[in-house]
């Protein structure tokens, strides 16, 4: 494999550990170009560069703000595929998300960063996981009655010692349970720190909002074998408003997960500080959100630090699954 060209997107935006052990799996020369990222969610009837337009307005005065730094959460899996495209064979409404890596300090973009995404599917499953159920939740994924009105719950804390469907204590890392890898991707920041994916919008699970995992890793080499080296400093979870998430559970298949859903309010992982701490800025059709959404956001990372798991949490209010 040669080196992944810089990635021909749409101008879309957005603390160090050794990573001597990663390396990418990468599903052939199709998987590293995948197509279509870079188009128009023509749906929407808005492309991903006219949101990062907005999102890099309203973050231009701010842009010396750290992201937050938030839990890894257990479910992260450290060889990944190196692909924009993650979606694979997963139902729900398609999700254009870009992202802009810049300095904290500087504001200067980072070039060549690894980015990785991942999250669970539209009824609350993670890819690798899928035994777990819905994201270590009661009740597993989809069936039943469909949620009335605005669904929510007060956080379910972590699951007991002796529970092997949940989630280990205090969010940390769960082993793989099997060798799906849909909804989780990596891929390079170009020269205007900028990275796209396509996925779809992803779903929920017991005792957490609707939310997408992110790291970043810079200082180290794309080779043959993927990404190699480096370090991670930035480790965060992306946020949708309660709006955009009570749109999408009138749509199949979401419309079939019958888990409580946890508000963005209620959450104890989202930092409540809007954009900084993660939240999205989305565009879509407001009737008509089923068409598909851009999402987008610039994150201020500081480049010589490690954050790689739960290094700087934010104070929960309650205890709840970190995943």
């Amino acid at each position: 494999m040669t080196e992944p060209q810089e990635p021909q997107v749409p101008q879309v935006p957005a603390h160090r550990r050794d990573l001597t052990r990663r390396k990418l799996i990468v599903a052939g020369g199709a998987a590293v170009a995948a197509a279509g990222v870079g188009g128009t969610l023509a749906t929407t009837g808005a492309s991903a560069e006219e949101a990062t337009t907005g999102a890099t307005d309203a973050t231009s005065d701010a842009c010396y703000k750290l992201t937050t730094e938030t839990t890894e959460g257990p479910y992260y899996i450290d060889a990944d595929k190196l692909r924009r495209d993650i979606t694979e064979d997963q139902e729900g409404i398609p999700l254009l998300l870009g992202l802009k890596v810049i300095d904290a300090e500087t504001c200067a973009p980072l070039r060549n960063a690894a980015v990785d995404i991942w999250h669970c599917n539209a009824v609350g499953v993670y890819s690798g996981y899928e035994s777990v159920g819905s994201g270590g939740g009661p009740g597993g994924p989809g069936g039943g009655t469909p949620p009335t009105g605005a669904p929510t719950g007060e956080p379910t804390g972590e699951p007991p010692s002796g529970d092997p469907s949940g989630p280990p204590p205090g969010g940390g890392h769960q082993d793989p349970t099997d060798d799906e890898r849909y909804l989780r991707g990596t891929w390079k920041t170009d020269k205007h720190g900028h990275v796209a994916f396509r996925t779809v919008f992803p779903g929920w699970y017991a005792g957490r909002c609707v939310h997408i995992h992110v790291k970043v890793h810079v200082d180290g080499e794309w080779t043959d074998a993927g990404y190699e080296g480096g370090h991670t400093c930035h480790t965060g979870q992306l946020f949708f408003s309660e709006e955009s998430v009570l749109a999408s559970a009138e749509v199949t298949p979401y419309s079939t997960n019958t888990t409580t859903r946890t508000t963005l309010d209620d959450d104890t992982i989202y930092p409540g500080n809007g954009t900084e701490g993660g939240l999205l800025h989305l565009t879509y059709a407001k009737k008509h959100i089923a068409k598909g959404v851009v999402a987008s956001l610039t994150m201020g990372v500081a480049p010589d630090e490690t954050h790689d798991s739960t290094d700087t949490m934010p104070s929960p209010p309650a205890s709840a699954s970190a995943g």
